[in-house]
């Protein structure tokens, strides 16, 4: 490209004053589209990724499409995505095709100049041989020029990809600083929350309000309140997955004073959506190769899962796809059982599946997490109607604690009134449970009186 910009300099001197207008209308041009590709790229991958979502939710939930009668609703789901995807897809190729348009244009006019230079400047001595020679070479220039041009608004277009990707890597991290814990802790599992606030953002009003309660050792506590009360949030608090202010203390141990690894390893959690990976079935329950085929095997047994198992390298697919929302619960809980730890919490661990798997899982909670402390962030009031204690939430603070068989003495409190509206059956069914899990506690706390 120098050789023809020297060579049409030669044949004609002004030919550098024309190159040099173009080339830097042509460079103001190429700037004014990539910062508008660029922009538009943007809002084309936003926009494709609930297509592709809702492409996969509904393929993975086709069996229960069809049998709802759902797939108009879904289609009209996918046509509106797909709309607004396909608006910037549309936004994409116009600004692409204008943009090539102009180039095309411009090169045209440069062209065409260095033709009519000739004209203006022919003093007689003007070859016919040097202007086709000139206008030869300016063709050659400008194609050279147009296709680099595109090419290299190409690349950055496309490196939009890469950089979403980049920006994950630029997000602010998790201080995991901190000493570790001790060897044995928790021992006792004793969980104390002690003017606690928490908020998600440092600008908004605190999710948790003051919160202060303790839990005793080997209690099963259950955590109820309506959608958006702060029961999930509390679980964040514990296991520090959003900044808090107050304290968190477990067997007198402060946690946000300990190594972030060390706190969440010795905490179980079974949550609302359980987590299984592209692998085997033996990697899904131990990760980090900890434990042998036999305990692994004892735990599929706790949960009642050995006889649904051939193997523990059996492949399990994307999602879990090829266990039932139950089963998978029931993995989670299997892995819970192999961790042994002294504090397990459940986030809703039960919304999504049948009665009869949410009574098997909390069986075997009584069975093999007995002397566990348990807490338990409840959609279904039955799942904690036999706690140990119930903790009421409304919009951040705790308003009840207590026994359930105690608060549903109060027919003006929370829980009662949560319960009344289950129906005459259902709160006829839950008061019982309520009342012969209190008479059984009553029971236990009078024979460690007459032991002692």
């Amino acid at each position: 490209m120098i050789g023809i910009l020297v060579m049409i300099a030669i044949v004609n001197p002004y030919m550098m004053l024309t190159t040099l207008f173009c080339g830097s209308f042509m460079y103001i041009l190429t700037i004014i589209y990539l910062n508008t590709a660029q922009a538009i790229k943007r809002l084309e991958g936003v926009t494709r990724s609930p297509v592709f979502s809702h492409v996969s939710a509904s393929m993975a939930g086709l069996f229960t499409v069809r049998a709802c009668g759902a797939q108009d609703m879904l289609r009209a789901q996918f046509d509106d995505k797909q709309d607004v995807h396909t608006s910037a897809w549309y936004l994409t190729l116009v600004t692409n095709t204008a943009f090539s348009i102009y180039l095309s244009l411009f090169s045209a006019l440069y062209v065409l100049i260095v033709a009519y230079t000739f004209l203006l400047m022919d003093d007689g001595t003007t070859k016919s041989g040097d202007v086709g020679l000139a206008i030869s070479q300016g063709l050659i220039l400008v194609n050279m020029v147009q296709h680099g041009i595109k090419m290299t608004t190409e690349v950055v277009s496309q490196m939009i990809s890469v950089e979403r990707v980049l920006q994950f890597t630029k997000l602010p991290q998790e201080a995991a600083g901190g000493p570790p814990a001790p060897r044995d802790w928790p021992q006792r599992a004793r969980l104390v929350f002690k003017d606690l606030y928490l908020r998600y953002d440092r600008e908004a009003e605190p999710v948790l309000k003051n919160l202060n309660i303790v839990i005793e050792s080997g209690w099963k506590v259950g955590v109820v309140g309506r959608t958006g009360a702060g029961k999930s949030s509390l679980i964040s608090a514990l296991f520090r997955l959003a900044p808090i202010d107050g304290h968190v203390y477990i067997d007198d141990v402060d946690t946000g004073e300990i190594a972030l690894k060390d706190l969440r390893s010795r905490i179980s959690i079974i949550p609302q959506e359980p987590v299984l990976f592209s692998a085997s079935l033996r990697y899904n329950l131990d990760p980090f190769d900890k434990y042998s085929d036999a305990e692994i095997w004892k735990a599929l047994e706790q949960v009642e899962l050995k006889q649904s198992v051939t193997s523990l390298s059996a492949e399990v697919e994307a999602g879990g796809a090829n266990f039932s929302a139950g089963q998978r619960q029931l993995l989670c809980l299997a892995r819970a059982a192999l961790a042994r730890n002294r504090l397990l919490v459940l986030d809703e661990a039960t919304a999504n599946v049948d009665p009869n798997t949410d009574a098997l899982i909390q069986k075997s909670i009584r069975k093999h997490f007995a002397d566990c402390t348990v807490l338990t962030v409840a959609h279904r009031l039955h799942t904690v109607a036999d706690s140990d204690r119930v903790v009421v939430m409304e919009a951040g603070q705790i308003v009840e604690c207590g026994h359930p068989h105690d608060l549903l003495q109060n027919e003006n409190g929370y829980f009662a009134k949560m319960v009344n509206q289950l129906g005459s059956a259902s709160e006829q069914s839950l008061r019982e449970i309520a009342q012969k899990a209190y008479l059984q506690h009553i029971k236990y706390v009078d024979a460690d009186d007459h032991a002692q």
